[in-house]
């Protein structure tokens, strides 16, 4: 027996979708044309995979365990410059909001500093940031693919079909997926109430250690 785990995909995310409005699902997104270019097989899939590429981004903007990195290095190339990497969705100098001496934003893909008014910085000196990148869809933990896909039934149900029911049904679903999202967000993210700095350990008192004197 087969017991390998089929990972899902965008064709797969694409056709539940596709399956949740009452269409017959595909085999594949793109199709070559008599140029060589791929293009989608029909503009029905073309806009539902929009709406999947569009509540991907969405979803992984909010900020979760498995997207978000604090204390990252950036360190400016030999001429100052720090170009900031394509897949960022959002960055903030680490514990900026306790030493407010910076105030960098990228433009033209490249971090400026609106303080000094340069985009040149010191070649030596790394800085460090919270930041949140964009994945590849595959790459995203199970549970978030799986909302990702029943927020996304929800918009292509809103706008190309007219029935309230299932609007209603699949808004429901969405909110089960959030909540599970919510529970891989509170056990992988280790969070406390007292915010240990990052290569900090903190054990709460155990009662048990009371007992065994």
């Amino acid at each position: 027996m087969n017991t390998t785990v089929q990972s899902e995909t965008e064709l797969s995310s694409v056709n539940s979708i596709l399956m949740a409005i009452g269409q017959a699902p595909i085999n594949r997104i793109f199709q070559k044309n008599i140029d060589g270019d791929f293009d989608y097989v029909n503009p029905e899939v073309a806009f539902v995979h929009s709406l999947l590429l569009e509540v991907n981004s969405d979803v992984q903007n909010e900020g979760w365990v498995f997207n978000r990195e604090d204390h990252f290095p950036l360190t400016p190339q030999e001429n100052g410059e720090i170009n900031v990497p394509e897949n960022v969705l959002r960055m903030d100098v680490y514990e900026n909001d306790v030493y407010r001496t910076t105030d960098l934003v990228k433009r033209k893909g490249k971090l400026y500093d609106k303080l000094n008014h340069t985009y040149k910085f010191d070649p030596k000196r790394a800085i460090y940031f919270n930041i949140v990148w964009k994945w590849e869809y595959e790459e995203l933990p199970s549970v978030f693919k799986r909302y990702i896909t029943l927020r996304a039934s929800g918009r292509a149900a809103t706008q190309l079909v007219t029935n309230p029911q299932l609007v209603q049904l699949l808004a429901t679903q969405e909110a089960q997926a959030r909540a599970a999202c919510m529970e891989y967000e509170c056990n992988q993210g280790d969070h406390t109430f007292f915010g240990n700095p990052d290569g900090t350990s903190y054990r709460s008192y155990q009662p048990y250690r009371t007992l065994a004197r």
